[in-house]
C-alpha cells in the first residue's frame, strides 16, 4: 500500500504546543503514514507559500491542528493558517476542501473549528488520556483500515440485537475459524489436524498461534493430540458469521 500523503497544518502557539505537534507527526509516520510537516520539510530562506500551496494541493489529507489561536488566526485570515484558509477555500482545491480535509481539536473551548471547517466532522485529541483512541480512530480513516466491516444485507429478519454486532475488519478469531472450516471442508475425516490448518492459513505464524489459543479458550475449538475438533459453539459461531461455505 503507498502510504497516504498528509499534510499537517498548526499554529505556533508555543514551544510545548510544537513539541506536541512533531511528536503527533512522527506517530503517524511510525504507523504508516507520510506525514508532511514544517519542522522537517521546511528549512529558513524557503518560500512559505509556496510550501503550503505544493503541500496541500499534492496531499491525499490535510489535517488541521486546531486550537484557540488556531481558530483565532483562520478566522482573521492572519499568518500562515490564513493563508492555508485561503488556499484550502479556493476553487483550485475543491476535492480537498470538500473531503478531504480532517480538523482535530486539541484545545477545549468554543469555537471548536475555524468557521470554514465548521461542518466538518473533527476528531477529538482534547484528552490526552483518551489519545490512543483518538489515534486509532484517525489512522483508521487515514489508511482506509475501518473497526468493523459494513454487513451485507441479511435474510434473518428477526435476527436478535445481541447478536447483531457487524464483524471487526481485523478480526483474527474470525479469520482462523475461517480457515479451519475452509480446511474441514476439503477433507472427509471428522477431525481436522493442526498443521493443515496452519498451512491452509496466510496469517504469520506468531499471530496464527494468538488466535489459536484464544479461539481454544473461547471454546470455539479443542485440541485433541495432533486433531482440531469444531465444538457446537464453534459451529454456531460459524453460522452467525456465514462461515459455512468459507
Amino acid at each position: 500500500m503507498i502510504p497516504p500523503k498528509v499534510f499537517i497544518s498548526y499554529s505556533h502557539d508555543s514551544a510545548t504546543h510544537k513539541q506536541w505537534v512533531l511528536d503527533f507527526a512522527t506517530t503517524l509516520r511510525n504507523r504508516g503514514v507520510d506525514a508532511v510537516l514544517d519542522q522537517w520539510d521546511l528549512k529558513p530562506g524557503d518560500d512559505l507559500p509556496e510550501f503550503m500551496e505544493q503541500n496541500l494541493e499534492s496531499c491525499d489529507f490535510a489535517i488541521m491542528i486546531c486550537t484557540k489561536r488556531y481558530v483565532s488566526k483562520a478566522n482573521a485570515g492572519e499568518g500562515g493558517v490564513g493563508y492555508e484558509k485561503m488556499i484550502m477555500t479556493s476553487s483550485s482545491l475543491t476535492k480537498i476542501s470538500d473531503n478531504k480535509v480532517i480538523p482535530i481539536v486539541r484545545e477545549k473551548g468554543e469555537p471548536k473549528v475555524p468557521t470554514f471547517l465548521k461542518t466538518k466532522l473533527y476528531v477529538d485529541f482534547t484528552r490526552d488520556e483518551d489519545i490512543e483512541f483518538s489515534l486509532d480512530e484517525l489512522l483508521r480513516f487515514l489508511l482506509n483500515a475501518p473497526l468493523y466491516h459494513k454487513p451485507e444485507i441479511g435474510k434473518n429478519l428477526f435476527s436478535p440485537l445481541a447478536k447483531s454486532r457487524p464483524d471487526r475488519t481485523a478480526d483474527g478469531i474470525r479469520e482462523i475459524m475461517s480457515d479451519i472450516i475452509s480446511c474441514y471442508n476439503r477433507i472427509k475425516r471428522e477431525f481436522v489436524m493442526h498443521n493443515e490448518i496452519l498451512k491452509n492459513s496466510s496469517m504469520p505464524r506468531l499471530k496464527f498461534d494468538k488466535y489459536y489459543y484464544e479461539a481454544i479458550n473461547q471454546g470455539l475449538i479443542r485440541r485433541e493430540s495432533i486433531y482440531v475438533v469444531i465444538t457446537e459453539k464453534g459451529r454456531l459461531y460459524a453460522e452467525e458469521h456465514e462461515l459455512i461455505d468459507a
